[in-house]
């Protein structure tokens, strides 16, 4: 385990399993016992369990990780997988909302336009971000430069990681419903390939509003839904306690959301979550970003358009 991350409580047994290896390492370090086959039985015992852990989580343990301060956020991933990035700034209305971060970068080449939300990792910095909740300047900002991407026809990538839209009474003064109403409609009739990613949180009309999208991916540990479980707790029970509760009836995870066709796919994290490995996880984003614009290259505009269209109007089809 990484000793600058904080475990969460469900991990706490793996951090002593860790702690007791190290210990057992330095024993051996300072008296100069061979302690090689105890280090190596513990290391086994506890690869297995972490294995076992992380592939049984429950949606409201898959919640914890989904918000842990240390995933790494869009900026994270901008420096990552691409270059020459340029960032654009402003609704050209005279605001401008740094929760929502989008510019011009190189893939592998590729001319993108990247879009994302952006979260601090320190409270200083989630004061300057506004948490990742956007507010209507900022889905205006994306909808200028969703403009420009179909002007210039640039593939559109889409980063979400966001608890919601900002709730608070000068975004609804300003416009935050229509603001993220004209991003819905605005996006169906783009003419480029749109990829969206839900990073971590993918919450409410927050995060539709910059996906919809021809692909929807989300990383193994995040999560989307129309509501957060701690709103849903309060609307029905009245208590956010029962957050947990909720999570579980809410088909939240990426496998849930998979099996219903609102997702196409997930992106596996490194065992115990994005924030473990960046690099590792940074790789397995950009291949799947490289591998679906390589899939839509040869697609018109309209097949783009219609294909979007088809994707959403499959959603909550079932055969009884």
């Amino acid at each position: 385990m990484n000793s600058l991350l904080t475990p969460l409580e469900f991990e706490k047994s793996i951090y002593q399993i860790e702690d007791k290896i190290e210990e057992l390492k330095n024993l051996s370090a300072d008296s100069g016992i061979n302690l090689d086959d105890q280090i190596k039985i513990l290391t086994e015992q506890a690869t297995e369990y972490k294995k076992q852990l992380y592939s049984h989580l429950s949606p409201s343990q898959k919640l914890l990780i989904a918000r842990h301060p240390k995933r790494p956020s869009f900026l994270d991933y901008v420096s990552l997988i691409t270059t020459d990035w340029t960032e654009f700034h402003g609704d050209r209305a005279g605001t401008d909302d740094k929760a929502i971060i989008g510019g011009i970068a190189q893939i592998e080449g590729k001319s993108v336009m990247l879009i994302g939300t952006q979260k601090g990792k320190t409270t200083k910095e989630n004061i300057e971000y506004n948490f990742g909740m956007p507010q209507p300047e900022g889905y205006r900002k994306a909808l200028r430069l969703f403009y420009h991407a179909d002007r210039f026809n640039l593939p559109i990538i889409t980063m979400i990681d966001t608890p919601g839209a900002y709730p608070g009474i000068k975004a609804e003064q300003t416009g935050q419903g229509i603001a993220i109403a004209v991003n819905l409609r605005e996006m169906a009739k783009l003419e480029v390939p749109i990829i969206s990613i839900i990073l971590g949180e993918g919450c409410s009309g927050g995060a539709l509003g910059i996906a919809v999208s021809n692909r929807v991916y989300m990383l193994e540990h995040s999560y989307y839904t129309v509501i957060s479980p701690e709103g849903c707790a309060s609307i029905l029970w009245r208590s956010a306690d029962m957050a947990s509760t909720a999570a579980d009836a809410m088909k939240i995870t990426a496998e849930d959301l998979l099996k219903l066709g609102v997702i196409d796919g997930i992106i596996k994290e490194p065992l115990g979550g994005a924030h473990y490995d960046w690099d590792l996880i940074a790789s397995e984003l950009k291949n799947t970003v490289i591998e679906t614009l390589n899939e839509m290259s040869n697609m018109s505009g309209e097949h783009l358009k219609k294909d979007r269209y088809d994707k959403f109007r499959r959603m909550g089809v079932f055969v009884e």
